[in-house]
């Protein structure tokens, strides 16, 4: 009998075929363990998100069936002068808030790193604002800012100088939500930009001192370019969360007075739920979204120019 040799199979197939089991084998497993964080984050993440592009693109009051109106939403929105409002309102609280909270936590930061004594314990203090909730933190701030009889009125009627409305007035209302939002995460910078200042060698230091640099050219030549990493962490963080506050605009104004604190996200709560909007509300999540995206885009090719990772 004769064989045909094509019909035997060689070794390296045989080797291919194992490896290839192998392979998928390797990738059961590989999704049998990511599987319980996975199904989570499809069903709850993904998910919603896919359904609100869906009725981003209807008209619905959640009660009526939903109406196909394609990318009318959007064209509308895109000429709404309170979507106007919003996005100007939102870039507003960034503006003011964003340097704030840098400054403030770097000035926390580099006093902790002198080494001064109970540095753990204030480290713990300045960070318990952090956990706090923001119900709780937003509550206290409106009582502090509270144009009746508020502590910060006190003190400024104790030493003559005019006391504002604070969150009563639309002048001073995105004003009194910025310093509570900054009292609150000040914590956080100052722990991430701590363990940026303790990476940094006391050698470069040492040398600056011996070549005569001063403490302010040693800050600026040695301490902010190697804080740089972190510096880019904490802005496209504090971006992201900037572009979604909500919480203690609620709590303190509700977007108001007259809708001069009403930032992007309450105005999807408002068109949503109080309007009957939910069309309209899923668009400008979406158009949040796109904005957010671009933002994180524009930063993550910046920071190439920038800042130097060791």
């Amino acid at each position: 009998m004769t064989i045909n040799p094509l019909s035997v199979p060689s070794g390296k197939a045989r080797v291919s075929d194992a490896t290839r089991r192998e392979r998928w084998r390797n990738r059961g497993a590989v999704l049998f363990f990511l599987a319980p964080s996975a199904v989570p984050l499809v069903l709850f993440t993904f998910g919603p998100m896919i359904s609100s592009l869906w009725i981003s693109l209807h008209s619905w009051d959640l009660v009526s069936p939903m109406r196909w109106v394609g990318l009318a939403n959007y064209t509308h929105l895109l000429s709404d002068g309170d979507t106007r409002a919003a996005f100007a309102h939102t870039l507003y609280f960034i503006a003011g808030y964003l340097p704030l909270v840098y400054v403030g936590g770097l000035a926390l930061a580099l006093a902790l790193n002198r080494g001064m004594r109970w540095q753990s314990i204030l480290r713990s203090i300045y960070f318990l604002p952090v956990v706090t909730s923001w119900v709780a933190v937003s509550l206290t701030w409106k009582w502090i800012l509270s144009p009746d009889g508020g502590l910060v009125n006190q003190v400024l009627d104790a030493v003559g100088l005019p006391a504002p409305d604070w969150w009563a007035s639309p002048t001073w209302a995105l004003p009194s939500v910025i310093l509570a939002t900054a009292w609150k995460d000040l914590g956080f910078v100052m722990v991430v930009l701590l363990a940026g200042l303790q990476e940094i060698p006391e050698e470069l230091y040492e040398a600056a001192t011996i070549d005569g640099a001063g403490a302010w050219q040693r800050f600026v030549r040695i301490t902010l370019p190697l804080l740089a990493p972190s510096t880019y962490f904490i802005v496209l963080i504090s971006l992201i969360s900037g572009f979604q506050v909500f919480d203690q605009v609620f709590v303190m104004t509700g977007g108001g007075p007259a809708g001069s604190s009403r930032p992007v996200v309450e105005e999807v709560y408002d068109l949503s739920f109080r309007y009957g909007q939910v069309g309209s509300g899923s668009a400008l999540s979406w158009l949040l979204f796109v904005v957010m995206m671009a933002v994180t885009a524009v930063m993550a090719r910046i920071q190439r120019r920038w800042v130097t990772h060791a």
